[in-house]
């Protein structure tokens, strides 16, 4: 069983910033591409950042130049920085990890989500 734990939403004011942690945990062989997702209330969710293993990544066109996503192999983890906060960026954060188990199976794990809420 793979856990990832999220941490770093808070409350914020427009054009401020915040960064966003996820740690993985558990028995897995490797780890491909994490994600950062969001759900705003009563709005679909939403793909905002992707990175590979190798480092590649993607942003949505309502993130780009304002966010960036890394990660820590070593440590399994995946940060989101996210700068020039707006009120349309409030929403629930989600980290979703490509796990691969020893063994070779794979599966999506999910955190429970951090809350980031900006004000204007």
């Amino acid at each position: 069983q793979v856990q990832l734990v999220e941490s770093g939403g808070g409350l914020v004011q427009a054009g401020e910033s915040l960064r966003l942690s996820c740690a993985a945990s558990g028995r897995f062989f490797s780890i491909n591409d994490m994600t950062w997702f969001r759900r705003a209330p009563e709005k679909e969710r939403e793909s905002v950042a992707t990175i590979t293993s190798g480092g590649d990544t993607k942003y949505s066109e309502s993130v780009k130049g304002r966010f960036t996503i890394s990660r820590d192999n070593t440590k399994n983890t995946v940060l989101l920085q996210m700068n020039s906060l707006k009120p349309e960026d409030t929403a629930d954060y989600y980290c979703s990890a490509h796990v691969i188990l020893p063994g070779g199976k794979s599966y999506w794990a999910w955190g429970q989500g951090t809350r980031v809420t900006v004000s204007s």
